[in-house]
């Protein structure tokens, strides 16, 4: 399942700094992050791998300013760490409401 980081923001009511349209289908650990993924930054002793993910999309409190270049989508919240949460949360309800057939389907002759 893909989200937007506009998506994210409106679920988590944060702000996008960056691409609004960039995409994520996976978490990681911010440190471990590559394209695709999902992380956050909650803990300061993290800080420096906000500069160095490769994350597509990073979720930070609103009190985060970067002091160098950074190349991941920012999503700022109030409190990073329970809007990551949220998300969590939010996803698990989502996916168990999932309906129909799932494509591809194989059904046996037999």
């Amino acid at each position: 399942m893909k989200f937007t980081a506009a998506q994210i923001a409106g679920i988590l009511e944060g702000e996008v700094v960056g691409n609004p349209n960039a995409e994520v289908f996976k978490l990681s650990k911010i440190e471990e992050g590559t394209e695709g993924s999902l992380t956050f930054l909650a803990n300061p002793k993290y800080i420096n791998y906000i500069y160095s993910t490769k994350a597509t999309i990073t979720i930070v409190n609103n009190s985060f300013e970067p002091e160098n270049e950074i190349s991941t989508t920012l999503i700022k919240v109030d409190d990073a760490y329970q809007s990551f949460s949220k998300l969590l949360e939010y996803y698990n309800q989502v996916k168990l409401m999932k309906s129909g057939i799932e494509q591809p389907s194989v059904i046996s002759e037999g």
